[in-house]
């Protein structure tokens, strides 16, 4: 299990760590990894030796992290200069570390005590525009807000020159404990991060600007809490969810996903969201709406009904909503489901046509899959608030709805009502998974993945793994479609199991 802590967290954990070191060793081990990490980039673009790199510094630790690391690099033969953002205030033992180790301060001697000129220091270290390397180490976890002016400046200057940036423990100018970026911020081609993960990291749209992701642990490990405030699934953790049917299985016992979806004008939600359901681990899938020529067609095996669900026979979990259209029967269908007694997953127009109120009264477990515009309108807010602070918005809407929530999007979230539970962060997924009908793939998957027993948060975690991988299967680079990403859960379930 990945896992990623908030600031709070993160500082107390430093703290108890740092009293029982020596003074600096805990920036020692940071700046061990950070040059580590440096190294291997500049290896992949060339050399160490004879490199050029520029550090971006800052007035807090990650300046100094930068500085002890860039020292580090000198020692190896890298030609290394540093441009000070807060001159008079930067890490004065990583500075020294620095000149120790042939280094060298950008327009000037290594006397912080000056006003800097940001700009004219960007030209002193670009040595005539060729720079291989840029070490982002502005601000910190600690930064709140977009970069300053005259830093965002700065950045551009260097990204102008196509230096690869590694950002110190996270990208400068985003939001540590939301992956929110209120400004300008630093668009990292890696990201070195230490003792843990910060949400941020792993939420967009900061996490767009992280690069590849590389954990240095500095032993805060044993100084951390057991529960996370966020947590990302991995092969082993869904291998262990994923349901196994035994000796004595049938179809029954399996579990049966009921699927009400469709309509004369969607009749292809119905059988793509049918699609997903058979290879979600349920034993068997009913159908109820008017799709049913259609899903027959496409699926013989699949159990149908005219309806309504409460007639159509017994399930362990329901799914409502893809394709279903806002008449009548619709909003009675939604109204039906939601007053049995199994768990129901609600989305698309379902989600349109639920009622809170019968949402929050249900004793069986809800499951919400809205998308950013599905979740602003729940909400009554922009679906631009949505896309800047998904973490916020998730949380809101489990709480609101007493629901567990799957916020679908580039980056997909899991959340409970259940304040103390970690947000669930999905790891899997492309690009060309914004494709028409792929989500009524991911409520089918999900739901019989619920019928087939998993918890509403497990059910939905898996379910976006497992959609996400598959669509990684079925595109391979190219352009896929819904049933592609259907057809090739299989392959990722093979995948995971193997």
């Amino acid at each position: 299990m990945r896992t990623a802590y908030s600031v709070q967290t993160v500082r107390a954990a430093e703290r108890a760590l740092m009293a029982r070191l020596p003074d600096g060793a805990l920036m020692q081990r940071a700046a061990a990894g950070l040059a580590a990490a440096c190294a291997d980039v500049l290896r992949r673009r060339g050399r160490v030796y004879g490199a050029r790199v520029v550090l971006l510094v800052g007035s807090g630790d990650n300046g100094g992290d930068a500085l002890y690391a860039g020292a580090r690099l000198a020692r190896r033969g890298a030609g290394v200069r540093a441009v000070l953002t807060s001159p008079g205030r930067a890490h004065e033992g990583g500075l020294a570390a620095l000149l120790a180790a042939g280094g060298s301060v950008a327009g000037g001697d290594g006397d912080t005590t000056g006003d800097s000129d940001m700009a004219g220091d960007a030209f002193a270290a670009a040595w005539d525009g060729h720079v291989d390397l840029v070490v982002d180490g502005i601000t910190g976890i600690g930064g709140r807000g977009g970069l300053r002016p005259e830093a965002a400046a700065l950045v551009r200057a260097f990204e102008a020159t196509g230096a690869a940036f590694v950002a110190v423990d996270l990208p400068s100018g985003v939001e540590a404990d939301t992956g929110e970026v209120l400004g300008d911020a630093v668009r990292a081609d890696a990201t070195v991060t230490f003792g843990t993960y910060k949400p941020g990291l792993l939420i967009d749209p900061a996490a767009g600007l992280a690069g590849a992701l590389h954990l240095v642990d500095i032993g805060l490990g044993p100084e951390l809490p057991d529960v996370p405030g966020m947590e990302a699934l991995q092969y082993a953790d869904l291998a262990a969810l994923l349901p196994v049917p035994g000796s004595e299985s049938d179809k029954y016992r399996r579990g049966v996903v009921g699927i009400v979806a469709g309509s004369a004008r969607y009749p292809g939600a119905a059988v793509l969201a049918v699609s997903g359901a058979l290879r979600g681990g349920a034993g068997a899938v009913r159908y109820v709406g008017p799709g049913a020529g259609a899903v027959i067609a496409r699926h013989p095996e699949t159990l149908v009904h005219a309806g309504p669900p409460s007639k159509a026979g017994r399930v362990q979990a329901w799914v409502v909503g893809p394709g279903l259209g806002d008449g009548a029967d619709a909003v009675e269908a939604v109204r039906d489901v939601l007053e049995t007694d199994v768990p129901a997953l609600v989305d698309a127009d379902g989600l349109r046509l639920l009622d809170a109120t019968a949402v929050r009264a249900r004793t069986a477990p809800t499951l919400l899959t809205p998308h950013a515009g599905e979740a602003a309108a729940l909400l009554g807010v922009p679906r631009e608030e949505v896309e800047a602070g998904r973490l916020a918005a998730v949380r809101e809407l489990a709480a609101r709805f007493r629901a567990t929530v799957l916020l679908k999007g580039s980056t997909t979230l899991v959340a409970t009502d259940a304040g103390s539970t970690p947000v669930r962060v999905n790891p899997t997924g492309t690009s060309w998974l914004a494709t028409a009908g792929s989500g009524d793939v991911l409520s089918g998957l999900t739901g019989s993945l619920l019928a087939a027993g998993l918890a509403p948060r497990d059910a939905a975690s898996a379910g976006a793994y497992l959609h996400g991988l598959a669509a990684r299967h079925a595109s391979d680079g190219a352009p896929v479609a819904a049933q592609d990403v259907a057809e090739a859960i299989p392959a990722a379930w093979r995948d995971v199991r193997a």
